[in-house]
């Protein structure tokens, strides 16, 4: 039988049941989450007339979504939890789709910014080019994306039952950019600590043209 490590579908159905497990413990953990600053990086990085089209990559049970939802936004989420997409729905009014991250079935063209935040490091290495590929065909020409992840050294595997990759700005960079995107701009956070506490990687891209 293949191990999880090359099996991606078991590496998913293994960190969505944490999630399913744990999703109420999740909320309470997170939802009082600072992440004023990766709003600010997201939506500034934004050209296009508001009300703009955004789809939350990982959107949880769904802060963020609201977030976007106040302020005018038509926002859409994505999570592979159905426990996630519930509460998502519930709490922010707006459409939600349950879809695996490895299973992506998104419209062309259809957004003007994908907002990932603390979920593309659950996409195994190998996978990431083919998930950044289908992102990046969902976004409108010079759409944006934005991510936030742990920082590592590239190690990646499994942390009790949720499997993740954890890089370093060189690496991202490098996924990120073969997969047809320019950088505007990173920050490490938390804003204002020292170094070695900010343990997350935030980066904001353009989609340029179409994809090589």
């Amino acid at each position: 039988m293949p191990s999880a490590k090359s099996n991606p579908q078991a590496i998913s159905a293994r960190t969505l049941a944490h999630y399913e497990a744990h999703a109420s413990d999740f909320w309470e953990g997170t939802k009082d989450h600072d992440v004023t600053q990766n709003y600010a990086a997201f939506l500034g990085a934004m050209t296009g007339a508001p009300p703009l089209a955004i789809l939350d990559f990982g959107c949880g049970p769904g802060r963020d979504l609201a977030h976007f939802r106040s302020l005018g936004h038509e926002a859409v989420g994505l999570d592979g939890c159905a426990a996630f997409c519930a509460m998502a729905r519930r709490y922010s009014g707006c459409d939600v789709l349950q879809q695996d991250f490895l299973a992506l079935s998104l419209p062309d063209r259809r957004f003007d910014g994908v907002f990932a935040n603390a979920s593309l490091f659950h996409v195994p290495s190998a996978d990431l080019p083919r998930v950044l590929g289908a992102l990046h065909a969902s976004l409108k020409p010079r759409g944006v994306l934005f991510s936030s992840n742990p920082r590592g050294h590239n190690d990646e595997g499994w942390q009790g039952d949720r499997y993740g990759r954890y890089w370093d700005l060189g690496a991202w960079r490098a996924v990120v950019s073969a997969a047809g995107f320019d950088e505007l701009g990173h920050y490490y956070r938390p804003a204002g600590s020292p170094p070695e506490e900010q343990r997350w990687l935030a980066t904001v891209w353009r989609a340029r043209g179409a994809m090589p």
